[in-house]
């Protein structure tokens, strides 16, 4: 009788289950128009082109950083660009390999295509050199024309972090300037410099979701 009960739970599980994924992925072919994000809470908004909101919309601000070619690298590289970015360090041995992983992921997704392009910041850039960057990114078989893994000066990174991609919830807490970052997100920017989705970087589901919002964001106008 208790055998009997258990095989009966298991399978009012799995399908409560089925049909759980059943409705997230239906509800996930639904949505046509991404929303924007304009806080660190990432609150949803979507905002119609002929609303007064939409000129004020969160834009990513100017930047500068050095990738892993010794290149300058600023928001003029990415403007026009769909881009994801993400930030890691090279010594990371919990989830950075992940992030690493799918960004790579994303990387061959997007290989031809070019209007869409990757950007890591180093969070510990006094260790992540241009030469420390250059060989993480021989590792992972980063693409330079693609993807670019980024270091700087350490303060312009965590403000950056912090005010333009929302990508430290510690910080909200703390507000401790000098605390270290780490953050499993992906941000997804459209062409314009405004962010458009949030991703957890590390689960495969995550990513999924992200390519799919990709394509939307090409559709746009």
């Amino acid at each position: 009788m208790r055998n009997y009960l258990f095989l009966l739970l298991s399978a009012l599980l799995f399908i409560v289950c089925k049909e759980a994924n059943k409705n997230e992925n239906k509800q996930e072919d639904t949505v046509q128009t991404l929303p924007f994000f304009n806080s660190a809470d990432f609150t949803p908004e979507w905002i119609k082109k002929e609303s007064k909101e939409y000129k004020n919309i969160h834009e990513i601000p100017h930047f500068s950083f050095l990738n892993q070619n010794g290149d300058t690298i600023g928001k003029k590289n990415y403007l026009g660009k769909i881009y994801v970015a993400d930030f890691f360090f090279t010594t990371c041995t919990g989830i950075c390999r992940s992030l690493s992983l799918n960004m790579k992921t994303l990387q061959e997704e997007f290989k031809n295509d070019p209007e869409v392009l990757l950007l890591s910041h180093s969070v510990t850039p006094e260790m992540d050199s241009v030469p420390v960057l250059k060989k993480y990114a021989e590792n992972y078989g980063v693409d330079s024309k693609k993807w670019n893994l980024v270091t700087g000066e350490k303060e312009a990174i965590y403000e950056l972090a912090r005010t333009a991609y929302f990508s430290d919830e510690d910080f909200v807490k703390t507000k401790e300037a000098s605390e270290f970052i780490h953050t499993e997100n992906f941000i997804l920017v459209d062409k314009k410099g405004r962010i458009r989705g949030v991703y957890n970087g590390t689960l495969k589901l995550g990513i999924k979701r992200l390519i799919k919002h990709i394509q939307l964001l090409k559709n746009e106008e």
